[in-house]
């Protein structure tokens, strides 16, 4: 009996400490999911009105279960307006974009990390200043420089404004600048060049940082609604976001509540898929590039 009493209370002594580790787990936990319930409360009453036919929510929308399940909602999305030629305009600019893009932040930030040349702190210091600058100040310039041109709706009107990205430029110098130096050196005394220094060396370990890049720019790309107001006025080059809000200027399309959940839900659908299938590589990209290890 004396044997096993001081067992049971060294078992006890190490039990006890764990119990407020235990409480502050569960209260932390608890937090977390009344924030994300707040989050995803407004996703799920979208979700619920989309669902919902128009004749039901003209007297009732204070509900988050769907009245009467429908999905006439989401095939007028397709059907009205040019929707389906809006989202190919939105493709082809969103990835030509987002391939230029971290092509030529890659580069800028390999030349700005690893290339010494003579005025590279300026060079740096004004790319950066680029992120001070509101895009909306630039509209006029860019505005009338495209039109002394004649490259209004066009694709290219669409496409090179977002290639100038100074985040991705400073996301790509600072990993870059992580890199060590001796690996740079190694591949010199092996005789590669420059150029391949950067495509077969610094590349493949840039690949976090390049998936984090290229998400940055695909959300912001897509979800650009200014510009393409501005420069696209032709109804065939509009893009998802400029073409499904000319239809709310419709009055008969803008009073059908759950259609124009529908066509929310349809047109953020690609970024939510994106950040479910890229958050890890976003993650360490941004980790990575922030000098974590």
């Amino acid at each position: 009996m004396s044997a096993t009493a001081p067992r049971k209370l060294a078992t006890d002594s190490t039990t006890t400490p764990r119990q407020p580790r235990q409480v502050a787990t569960w209260i932390y936990h608890g937090l977390m999911l009344v924030i994300v319930l707040i989050w995803i409360l407004p996703l799920l009453w979208t979700v619920s009105l989309a669902l919902t036919p128009n004749e039901i929510l003209k007297t009732s929308s204070q509900t988050l279960l769907p009245q009467g399940l429908t999905l006439s909602n989401f095939a007028d999305v397709f059907t009205t307006g040019g929707t389906p030629r809006w989202f190919l305009n939105s493709t082809i600019v969103t990835v030509v974009t987002t391939v230029i893009t971290v092509l030529v932040c890659a580069m800028a930030g390999y030349a700005f990390a690893k290339l010494p040349f003579t005025g590279r702190l300026v060079v740096y210091s004004l790319t950066l200043a680029g992120m001070m600058v509101p895009k909306e100040a630039m509209f006029i310039p860019l505005f009338m420089m495209f039109s002394d041109m004649n490259m209004h709706n066009t694709y290219s009107a669409l496409i090179l404004p977002r290639i100038a990205f100074p985040l991705g430029v400073f996301i790509m110098t600072q990993f870059f600048a992580q890199v060590p130096d001796e690996i740079q050196e190694a591949a010199s005394i092996d005789g590669a060049s420059s150029w391949r220094i950067f495509y077969s060396v610094m590349l493949p370990l840039a690949r976090p940082s390049l998936i984090a890049l290229a998400t940055f720019t695909f959300v912001q790309t897509w979800n650009d609604y200014l510009w393409p107001l501005v420069s696209a006025t032709k109804p065939s080059m509009f893009t998802v976001t400029t073409g499904l809000a000319s239809l709310q200027g419709n009055f008969s399309q803008s009073t059908e509540l759950g259609s124009l959940m529908a066509r929310g839900i349809v047109g953020t659908l690609p970024l939510l898929l994106l950040f479910i299938f890229f958050q890890k590589y976003l993650i360490r990209g941004v980790s990575m590039s922030s000098g974590e290890k």
